[in-house]
């Protein structure tokens, strides 16, 4: 899938939005990815997360683990280890820091790759890895359906992304007059840093 194939998947199902946006990161920006609105779609989004995988695959090779952080990550993070054919476990929030929980485990050997849904700073993979990086497994790479950073994100580890875009965010006390002149809406899940 090319960048305009997957962002047109996006708008289909209406999760490209313009306006004025409070992302999770704090920055603002005119764009914002509601990506749940393609993930309450389920063909959809298993034909993202199959592109996803089979981009892994080209660029990293096999997969035996995908580790995704809660909340944002468990559906892409499923149905590529679904199409990669590995087994798929998830970070969360423990007293406001990730942790591996429910008795997931990552094995000695095992390759893994974290798998987000959208990367605007990389702040919530570099919080997945700081956990992975605890457990014996080999961390090959993270990945994500768009990294909306234009490839800026410092991960930790290569970022492999679906499509790569570079839509503009400011700080809220560096607006262009366009921007400052609509209200801003805060559609994230996360509280802003």
């Amino acid at each position: 899938m090319t960048n305009d194939d997957v962002l047109a998947e996006f708008r289909a199902a209406g999760a490209l939005m313009e306006g004025h946006f409070i992302l999770s990161s704090g920055l603002r920006s005119p764009v914002f990815l509601q990506k749940m609105r393609v993930f309450e779609d389920p063909p959809r989004a298993e034909q993202l997360c199959k592109a996803l995988a089979e981009k892994i695959v080209r660029e990293i090779g096999p997969v035996d683990l995908v580790v995704s952080p809660a909340i944002g990550g468990i559906i892409p993070g499923y149905e590529t280890a679904r199409a990669l054919g590995c087994k798929a476990v998830f970070v969360e929030r423990d007293g406001g820091t990730f942790a591996l929980r429910r008795g997931f485990e990552i094995p000695a050997g095992a390759r893994v790759v974290l798998v987000e849904d959208i990367v605007s700073t990389g702040l919530s993979l570099r919080e997945c890895l700081e956990v992975v990086r605890q457990y014996p497994g080999e961390i090959l790479a993270a990945a994500c359906l768009i990294d909306r950073s234009g490839g800026r994100a410092e991960i930790g580890v290569p970022l492999v992304a679906l499509a790569t875009v570079d839509f503009p965010a400011y700080p809220a006390d560096a607006l262009p007059p366009e921007l400052a002149a609509l209200p801003a809406i805060k559609p994230g899940s996360r509280a802003a840093a």
